[in-house]
């Protein structure tokens, strides 16, 4: 079954952010099309698409894509094990916007915790992923 939300991204270099999402981030193929340049990626329960900037597939932009692209967008992806993956991708030698923190949100009555940090992908997506710290009653 597909996820309710699945961003589509496009990006400059498919075998570059296919390098990144499979090899740093430990994504997964759930399915390709290799005729239009587009893979189908899964990590966790996360789902993700990819499509080259200029491969033949649609497009469904409303202005020219300049880098960083997906600016003002950050998407917030659960994980096992935050500081595990953050290592994996500062070893690869990836963009860290926001080192790893333990951050608290007030979500009405309690607050839900989260273990996190943000990694640009080679286009600059900013990718926020997160280790769920459970509820606490707010301060």
């Amino acid at each position: 079954m597909t996820a309710a939300l699945v961003p589509e991204f496009d990006v400059t270099d498919l075998e570059a952010s296919l390098a990144f999402y499979l090899g740093v981030l430990g994504f997964r193929v759930r399915y390709a099309r290799p005729e239009e340049r587009f893979v189908y990626l899964e990590r966790e329960g996360a789902e993700l698409m990819l499509e080259a900037a200029s491969g033949p597939g649609r497009r469904f932009r409303t202005a020219p894509l300049g880098v960083p692209f997906g600016r003002g967008v950050n998407l917030q992806i659960r994980v096992g094990d935050a500081r595990a993956l953050l290592d994996a991708a500062r070893a690869a030698g990836a963009a860290i916007i926001l080192d790893i923190e333990d951050r608290w949100y007030r979500t009405g009555a309690d607050e839900a915790g989260n273990r996190q940090f943000v990694v640009a992908d080679p286009d600059g997506y900013l990718l926020r992923f997160f280790e769920d710290l459970g509820l606490r009653p707010a301060a």
